[in-house]
């Protein structure tokens, strides 16, 4: 059974390194460059462990996945409301990390005084969308044909749930 703790700023590096890997794909994020270690250094201390965290699952003392929390759209209205992202190393996919981090988001996430979650995924990216879907997030939203990637446009679906005592 996996375990997930708080990332510390020695993930980093590792956290990166899943991200970029998943430009090529043109699935999982609008980045078209990968990203430095530099360049999410802000990213990465805007995570607090009791209000928005950053979690990692480590496999062989390497990280293996990770899931953050972040604050949507930045005013206070919006406070108990959260964007999940959740992302695994290609050799550690199919192992359900994804779907253990998302457990774990749901079942936290009331202590972080949310109770609304939501994703943002590419409407061409049906594992993710399905994961999401696992878990009884619904389909709030479509941006259509806001990315453009490659020369093709992309939708944008958000997905999201709400928690704790505010089901559905």
């Amino acid at each position: 059974m996996p375990e997930h703790r708080g990332a510390i700023r020695s993930d980093l590096p590792q956290i990166v390194e899943i991200y970029n890997s998943t430009i090529a794909s043109r699935i999982v994020t609008a980045d078209t460059e990968p990203a430095s270690v530099e360049s999410r250094v802000h990213w990465f201390e805007e995570h607090a462990p009791n209000r928005r965290p950053l979690w990692v699952v480590e496999d062989a003392s390497r990280v293996a996945a990770w899931l953050s929390f972040s604050t949507f759209y930045g005013r206070p209205a919006y406070a108990k409301t959260a964007e999940l992202s959740v992302y695994v190393h290609e050799a550690f996919r199919k192992r359900g990390l994804g779907s253990y981090l998302l457990t774990q988001a749901l079942a936290h996430a009331p202590t972080f005084g949310v109770d609304t979650l939501l994703g943002f995924i590419f409407g061409h990216n049906e594992p993710s969308l399905a994961l999401f879907r696992r878990f009884g997030f619904q389909r709030w939203g479509e941006l259509p044909k806001v990315a453009l990637l490659d020369g093709v446009e992309r939708d944008l679906i958000i997905v999201g749930r709400r928690v704790g005592n505010a089901n559905s």
